[in-house]
């Protein structure tokens, strides 16, 4: 019994862990781009959560913004291509969430929680290259934490290499923690930003790919939350060879 206690407690917590470790990507669903939201291969409803998408954007050809919506269908919500962006943006605000002693999150204030363990609040962010680009990529505007490749040659194939800088509120972010893919390996161990926000890491595959930052700041309310935590994906897609 206690076994069976332990191990139903140790689930709860490993859980409740994964729900704050989700994130938001582009990914293609039924030869169009959704918009995503979950942790590895789950996808959870984010029709139901829209309220909590702040903005989507997009970036056309020019480099000038583009408008860009959201087309919700069952569970998921697709993108509208009809201004051709080459670059597309979500961000996500997912609010208050405490910890409380017993493992349990509550979205919640730790105002609200007596006692609660840790607490922050959770915003998202994602951006997806619709076109591969021929080399460095532009930051996108309004965006706290992004991650921007940089390399001089985008790579096209899997395992070629590629450099991407992380940028919080515009600036380089020493030190950011930056996981190779999200969807295929999302425990894998992050690598370590440069002192320049500079990581360097060969392309996991021959397809989707979603590289993933995260980053925590000051709390924008000390009386509820500990943190602000900060998780920022970068999605696009190598083509497969000619079948």
């Amino acid at each position: 019994m206690r076994i069976c206690s332990i191990t139903f407690i140790a689930a709860l917590a490993l859980h409740a862990l994964s729900a704050q470790a989700h994130g938001i990507w582009f990914a293609q669903r039924a030869d169009r781009l959704a918009l995503v939201y979950g942790d590895g291969a789950e996808d959870l409803d984010l029709v139901k959560r829209l309220p909590k998408i702040n903005s989507v954007g997009g970036v056309g050809g020019d480099g000038q913004a583009v408008a860009v919506t959201l087309e919700p269908e069952g569970r998921v919500p697709f993108v509208s291509m009809a201004n051709k962006p080459l670059i597309v943006t979500a961000t996500m605000n997912n609010g208050l969430w405490s910890k409380s002693p017993d493992g349990t999150w509550h979205g919640k204030g730790k105002d609200e929680v007596t006692n609660a363990r840790t607490s922050g609040l959770y915003l998202k962010y994602a951006s997806h290259l619709v076109a591969l680009p021929g080399g460095p990529v532009a930051p996108v505007q309004n965006m706290a934490l992004q991650i921007v490749p940089i390399s001089a040659k985008f790579p096209r194939h899997k395992d070629e290499v590629l450099t991407v800088r992380v940028l919080f509120e515009g600036k380089p972010l020493p030190g950011a923690k930056v996981w190779q893919d999200i969807v295929t390996d999302p425990d894998g161990n992050p690598l370590v930003a440069d002192k320049e926000g500079r990581v360097t890491l060969p392309v996991r595959n021959q397809g989707l790919n979603v590289l993933a930052a995260e980053h925590e700041s000051a709390p924008m309310d000390s009386g509820k939350a500990d943190m602000t935590h900060h998780f920022a994906t970068l999605s696009f897609i190598l083509e497969h060879a000619p079948e």
